[in-house]
């Protein structure tokens, strides 16, 4: 279950970004539940897992490219570990129709990002693939990149694989990077990020202590760049959607 998990969040880091997440938040999140990510959640063991029945061979074709079914089921099932986690805390049935939508979608999203990075000549090297295996390794707690291929070897995914899905997210990433060019935040922009952040604070009870604007001032940057990027990279897949051809067959 946990090198599900791992995995998928490997393959869903792009989504994520376009999604207008911070690059700390999946972290977060996955070391939040990584804890209880070994077990099934009482959910799960009460349906079996999620329901592959009558998932086709080929589930999507982009612009001539197969989307597998084994591609989709990896993906699917890191989503339904963490609806049915998200079931029990609000009591409400994971809607497995909508999630498996949901899912196919963020593969026909990925799979277009990753033919316009190629297009343009952008690639995934060595060097790029380990430096990003060193910083998944460092937001699951790990000392290294090694650390985290073993510990997702001994749950069955060879390092090819996760390697293979490490690149995709290098190369969304540089094709989002090259189309959003060089953003630079104003201090109207910090600024209005540090009042939202204050603000937040102070609807949340007001514990936390807020450092001076001063002093957050490159965090702050990098989370504007990082909405910028995301807005950029969302306006790029409705285009590329748009001018696509695509074959689901869910």
């Amino acid at each position: 279950m946990r090198s599900k998990k791992l995995l998928a969040a490997v393959a869903a880091a792009s989504v994520l970004v376009l999604a207008g997440c911070s690059s700390d938040e999946p972290a977060d999140d996955a070391a939040d539940t990584s804890e209880t990510s070994d077990q099934a959640s009482p959910d799960e063991d009460a349906a079996g897992g999620p329901d592959l029945d009558g998932i086709p061979d080929v589930v999507a074709e982009v612009d001539g490219q197969e989307i597998s079914r084994d591609e989709f089921v990896t993906a699917y099932e890191g989503s339904y570990q963490q609806a049915a986690q998200q079931s029990q805390a609000s009591g409400e049935e994971v809607d497995e129709e909508a999630l498996k939508q949901q899912t196919v979608d963020n593969l026909v999203n990925t799979t277009l990002l990753v033919q316009a990075a190629e297009a343009r000549g952008l690639d995934a090297t060595e060097a790029d693939i380990d430096e990003t295996l060193e910083e998944l390794a460092t937001s699951y707690g790990l000392g290294s990149s090694d650390e985290l291929l073993t510990a997702l070897e001994e749950q069955g995914s060879s390092e090819d694989e996760v390697r293979s899905q490490v690149a995709t997210q290098v190369k969304v990433d540089a094709l989002v990077a090259d189309e959003a060019g060089d953003i630079k935040p104003t201090r109207a922009e910090l600024r209005e990020a540090y009042d939202a952040a204050v603000a937040q604070a102070e609807q949340a009870g007001g514990e936390a202590e807020i450092p001076p604007f001063a002093d957050v001032r490159p965090q702050l940057a990098e989370q504007v760049r990082g909405q910028k990027q995301a807005a950029v990279g969302e306006g790029l897949v409705e285009q590329l959607r748009e001018d696509a051809e695509i074959t689901i067959n869910l």
